[in-house]
């Protein structure tokens, strides 16, 4: 018989064993160190955290309610420890965790004209999205086909809200590097914008 508690995580409620509930505080206070100097830490943690529900979300099932010390740890290796992506040591770590992510198709809003399925294609398969933007104006001249795919595929395509499905749409693992690299990046963006 173990204890259980109750937390919220990622806006999600789990119920996760004791010993493994220690686990996990200790990691999240370590990131919680490691980015205390980042303007941009309480963005990161949030997303980290987003991320670590997704993933005990997935572990979960009818006959699984309760996460345990094996899903912390599995959880823990797909994000990795702080100190694996420390600058000094990127190049050679960097190897370590490298094999690239899951890879799903998702509509780009950060750098969509219309409704962001060219720029989420062209993230898909590492293209500029403007040359998907001409294959489908070239389509539509040809026959009209063109505007009928891509209302198809605003339909069918999610929108890429979270940090994580924004890293997914590029196929790269979603681990604590590419989450803080990401975060990094939009506030880098904020900032350029608010300037002009």
């Amino acid at each position: 018989m173990k204890i259980t508690v109750s937390i919220n995580l990622g806006g999600y409620s789990f119920n996760i064993d004791e010993d493994a509930y220690g686990e996990l505080k200790r990691y999240l206070k370590n990131l919680e160190l490691h980015f205390a100097g980042e303007e941009s830490s309480s963005e990161i943690l949030s997303d980290i955290e987003t991320r670590i529900s997704e993933l005990f979300r997935a572990r979960l099932s009818a006959y699984k309610q309760v996460i345990d010390m094996e899903d912390v740890r599995y959880a823990i290796s797909v994000l990795g420890n702080p100190e694996d992506f420390s600058d000094e040591e990127a190049q050679s770590s960097g190897s370590k965790f490298s094999a690239p992510g899951y890879h799903r198709m998702y509509r780009d809003p950060d750098r969509r004209i219309i409704g962001g399925v060219c720029a989420g294609m062209g993230a898909y398969w590492s293209i500029e999205p403007w040359i998907v933007r001409v294959i489908f104006i070239a389509i539509t001249l040809a026959g009209g086909l063109g505007l009928l795919i891509y209302l198809i595929l605003y339909v069918v395509l999610p929108e890429a809200k979270t940090t994580s499905q924004k890293i997914e749409m590029k196929g790269d693992p979603v681990n604590i590097k590419n989450i803080t690299d990401s975060v990094k990046n939009e506030f880098d963006t904020v900032r350029k914008n608010m300037k002009l």
